[in-house]
């Protein structure tokens, strides 16, 4: 398995590194993904049209995006996986990180958002979904990720997704309560 992981691994990388653009677009999506995945759910918030439907899934999302960051803190209490750079695995483009490496916090939060978005049926769900796979995908041809640690984080979202999905119901009294603030 470690094998076929660090292939995988070894190959999504060594597309770096040949065009100067293609790093740099790959680095600010790497870097900035994440972030304007929050915004893109953030900004809906103040969508008219259905309103406390809109809001619940945009708690649901901010809700899986934490369970599954929450998951992964639990996880790194138990394994300890050092970056494929620092094994040679990789060439890395960007500073090192001093975290572990899996599971990877940016697969686990841009697939913990996109997962609620499809399990509410929303057809917006299939564009988070592309956005986290190019955000996963990015952090093994950065470097910074193996191809398992990208897996294991979008294991960890989906699962922390359908979590919240199953116990976080629209209309409860606290959804309630929560879609009504602003």
């Amino acid at each position: 398995m470690y094998e076929n992981d660090v292939a995988l691994t070894g190959w999504i990388n060594s597309l770096s590194g040949h065009s100067a653009i293609a790093d740099m677009v790959l680095v600010w999506v790497s870097a900035t993904g994440v972030p304007l995945l929050v915004a893109a759910v953030a900004l809906q918030w103040w969508i008219p049209a259905n309103r406390s439907k809109t809001r619940h899934i945009l708690l649901s999302a901010g809700l899986a995006f934490l369970l599954g960051l929450l998951v992964n803190q639990i996880l790194l209490l138990g394994i300890y996986r050092i970056r494929p750079y620092d094994a040679g695995v990789s060439r890395l483009l960007v500073s090192p990180s001093a975290d572990p490496s899996f599971p990877s916090d940016h697969a686990t939060a841009s697939f913990a958002i996109a997962a609620i978005f499809v399990l509410n049926g929303l057809r917006r769900g299939y564009g988070f979904l592309a956005a986290a796979i190019l955000v996963s995908l990015s952090r093994v041809y950065i470097g910074i990720h193996y191809a398992s640690d990208i897996l294991g984080g979008a294991v960890s979202g989906i699962l922390a997704a359908l979590a919240v999905f199953r116990f976080y119901p629209q209309g409860s009294r606290i959804d309630r309560f929560l879609t009504s603030i602003l």
